[in-house]
């Protein structure tokens, strides 16, 4: 079977197997599906092996020289899960806070090494937030430009500690990540050379 007709669609809970025009055969079982669009979307086991994971793949059936009903379901669907909106809210706040505290930092002047500080830092300790160009942490350590382990003051302590531990291995990971750039761009000149 092809891409559905007029008037032909898939249950949802319906079990199908697609091959796209590349040779790929999709298996899953069928989530929704939108005739005007003719797109599918199928839940299938998931690509990383866990069994309490599933991905979920949009499938435009323009793309599809094959479709095969495996089980159709004919009983109505199962109600869909209820979503928790007030996490969803949460989470949208959260995004939408950190969003704006970036566009903060770039419209200060926040170098851009302080800015990827800030979210190194960020990404271990929610509660670090923009000060014109100082980064406050846990309202305890402030770290000014340019934003290394020497910038780092406070009340001396653990929090303290922590976040010159951070700055540090920032700065190390930058350093080492840039020297994995040089020593690659090194040998690919090299072998340019040696071809030539």
């Amino acid at each position: 079977m092809a891409a559905p007709g007029p008037g032909e669609y898939f249950s949802v809970g319906s079990h199908v197997s697609c091959l796209t025009c590349l040779g790929q055969r999709l298996q899953g079982e069928v989530v929704a599906f939108d005739y005007q669009s003719k797109m599918l979307t199928l839940k299938c086991a998931s690509s990383s092996g866990k069994a309490n994971l599933n991905d979920v793949i949009l499938i435009n059936l323009a793309y599809v020289s094959d479709v095969d009903i495996i089980n159709d379901r004919t009983e109505t669907p199962p109600p869909l899960a209820s979503l928790n909106v007030s996490k969803l809210a949460n989470r949208a706040r959260t995004e939408k806070e950190d969003k704006l505290s970036q566009a903060y930092a770039i419209s200060a002047g926040v170098s851009v090494e302080g800015q990827q500080l800030f979210q190194t830092i960020h990404k271990t300790i929610k509660d670090c937030k923009w000060q014109e160009k100082n980064i406050i942490v846990m309202d305890d350590v402030v770290i000014s430009p340019p934003y290394q382990v020497d910038n780092c003051k406070g009340k001396e302590g653990s929090a303290l500690s922590h976040v010159r531990k951070i700055v540090e291995k920032h700065f190390r990971d930058v350093e080492s990540q840039k020297s994995m750039q040089r020593s690659q761009a090194q040998q690919t000149q090299k072998d340019s050379t040696l071809s030539s």
